[in-house]
């Protein structure tokens, strides 16, 4: 029985996002039928994929437009007027 070695970071980082993408979904697919030895190729394949998707997802995120307001500070008016509600 041959024994698939995992990839390497630096093996993964050379590959374009299609071919990372193909080579998911076959070694998933080997997996899926049982081939046991598939599992960590294609497991360490599917972190890889998910971690590029992940980095070019947030890289379209617009900026943060304001700071969050400290949740206790509820009872404040808006953070520029500089204004408290008194009891």
């Amino acid at each position: 029985m041959s024994r698939h070695p995992v990839p390497s970071a630096e093996e993964l980082a050379g590959l374009d996002d299609e071919e990372l993408e193909r080579l998911t979904v076959e070694w998933r697919a080997r997996a899926s039928r049982g081939a046991k030895q598939a599992y960590g190729v294609a497991h360490a394949l599917e972190v890889e994929l998910r971690q590029r998707i992940r980095i070019s997802r947030a890289q379209q995120l617009p900026p943060p437009v304001s700071a969050a307001r400290r949740w206790w500070k509820f009872w404040q008016t808006s953070p520029t007027s500089g204004a408290t509600t008194s009891t």
